[in-house]
């Protein structure tokens, strides 16, 4: 960490700097310029909180060398992470897709999805049992009967299910009905309680990012998860919030590589909330692969119209297969493959 000093600093305003860092373990090495005074702290320098270091007299600025993120980091773990979710893989070479549907409904809604999913040569689906809403008196979800109409239908069809927790209180279950891979939504993305329990289990977990989250802020969340021991997370740009209301979220591309760069996990994106209109997936879908993205959370239903949530945003099962081909396409010209 390097601590600039400002022109009004004094030797005692020093001195306290460095005896601060000495409390922390680590040692301060002073260098005088002709107009700065900059102090380095060498040593792990995550002990030491630069808010609290500007707040001293005579600090104009602290400047952090090495990144937060440890664990997540790639500069730790230069090689990519694959994650394995019941033999299908995500990261490195490896491209997938999950589909399905926003909420889960009916046994009979969620067999149709599984067959739609299917049909085009998807190898996992989503539904969500817990949706959070906006509203208090939009629908919740199906909650534990969802999750269990999920199970039915992932087991009929032999397809991993992909599922949202929100409440670390359904955990056991999540875990008692073999839930494949935890999705965390954006509104969870800091629930740091939450994020400490799902890093205590072996299950895969996607981590959404915040609408409003920074690369570093989401970095971190990842890490919450990643100290517990579980590392099998993958990332998932669902679009951030701006000042634009022409659709639901802006879809940051930017955040792909700039990931790719900093993480060795994989990255996915989520197109459906990104947009939020059913005739912007695809679009986004493929500038996503392009970017660099190692899957896509893709919302499907086998009528839309009918979908008790999200339904401007949700695919048909014949778009989907169009899709699969069109994805097929670029991930080749990337030197990449749809993965099994």
């Amino acid at each position: 960490m390097i601590i600039v000093m400002n022109n009004s600093a004094t030797e005692e305003h020093i001195e306290n700097v460095l005896n601060k860092i000495k409390e922390k373990g680590l040692e301060g090495t002073v260098s005088k310029g002709t107009e700065k005074t900059v102090i380095g702290a060498v040593g792990d320098e995550r002990l030491l909180d630069p808010e609290l270091l500007q707040s001293l007299p005579g600090v104009e600025q602290a400047l952090s060398i090495v990144k937060p993120y440890k664990i997540v980091g790639r500069e730790w773990h230069p090689k990519d992470t694959v994650v394995d979710v019941k033999g299908h893989l995500i990261g490195g070479n490896h491209i997938q897709i999950i589909s399905g549907p926003c909420s889960v409904e009916t046994p009979e809604q969620m067999r149709k999805s599984a067959d739609g999913v299917k049909a085009a040569g998807v190898k996992l689906m989503r539904g969500g049992a817990f949706k959070p809403r906006s509203s208090p008196y939009s629908f919740q979800g199906a909650g534990m009967d969802g999750l269990d109409m999920f199970r039915k239908a992932a087991n009929d069809s032999g397809l991993p299910m992909v599922t949202e927790l929100l409440d670390v209180r359904h955990l056991d279950a999540f875990l008692e009905k073999k839930v494949d891979v935890i999705q965390i939504g954006t509104r969870n993305m800091q629930n740091f309680e939450l994020l400490k329990e799902v890093g205590k289990v072996n299950v895969p977990v996607i981590l959404k990012r915040g609408m409003s989250a920074t690369i570093s802020e989401w970095l971190m969340a990842a890490e919450y998860i990643a100290i517990g021991g579980n590392h099998n997370i993958i990332f998932c740009e669902r679009g951030i919030r701006t000042f634009e209301t022409a659709y639901r979220n802006v879809l940051d591309v930017t955040a792909i590589p700039v990931l790719k760069k900093e993480t060795h996990l994989p990255v996915i994106v989520d197109p459906s909330h990104a947009g939020g209109k059913a005739f912007m997936v695809s679009a986004l879908s493929r500038a996503a692969i392009a970017a660099g993205a190692d899957g896509l959370l893709v919302e499907m239903h086998p009528n839309p119209c009918e979908a008790w949530c999200d339904a401007d945003q949700a695919i048909t099962p014949e778009e989907l297969k169009s899709l699969m081909k069109e994805l097929t396409a670029i991930a080749k010209v990337l030197g990449r493959s749809i993965s099994e």
